[in-house]
């Protein structure tokens, strides 16, 4: 029996099987490599309506889709839409299922401010990391989901929801990525 104990910030799991840290991938979507162009060649799921050519995430304090979209065509195609964010404006994702081979989460930003992201599993929230936007659409830094704490507590996999949040200025944000471990 291997015992494994996670503490991220406040949260502390401790599993006794190794078996409960799951690294086969959750489900079947397509894996791109959305930022191979950056440098990245890791393969990346879109999150749930990360596109935001669908009104699909929940956009509270004045979050809002508005015309305009990552020039790179990340996706496979030019987009038509992306999310604005005033500070203090957050969206969240519809849950989507990872555990501890979904290490990261990456996205697009463009305008002004800084956008702080988190990963949500239930009352609880896990912070990935922020990131700050420039004039020009840019890729942001790599964040890490924390995914293993997540999972651990559940069996091996979680259904979890991104969240976004504007921490200053007026930032805009497409193309939301999950990094289910499986490298290019």
């Amino acid at each position: 029996m291997i015992a494994l104990a996670i503490s991220f910030g406040s949260v502390r799991v401790t599993a006794a099987r190794a078996s409960l840290i799951n690294l086969n991938q959750c489900n079947d979507a397509v894996l791109t490599q959305p930022f191979d162009p950056w440098g990245d060649p890791a393969s990346y799921e879109l999150a749930p309506g990360g596109n935001f050519e669908k009104s699909a995430w929940a956009l509270n304090a004045g979050a809002q889709r508005v015309r305009g979209s990552e020039p790179y065509a990340a996706t496979g195609s030019l987009g038509g839409w992306s999310l604005e964010l005033p500070a203090g404006a957050s969206a969240q994702s519809p849950p989507t299922c990872v555990d501890a081979a979904y290490p990261s989460v990456r996205l697009f930003i463009a305008g002004t401010g800084s956008v702080a992201v988190s990963v949500v599993s239930g009352d609880t929230e896990i912070s990935a990391g922020t990131a700050i936007a420039g004039s020009e659409w840019q890729p942001t830094p790599v964040m890490l989901t924390s995914s293993a704490v997540s999972a651990a507590s559940s069996d091996g996999v979680a259904q979890v929801s991104l969240q976004i949040r504007a921490l200053t200025g007026d930032p805009r944000v497409d193309d939301v990525y999950v990094d289910p471990w499986c490298r290019g």
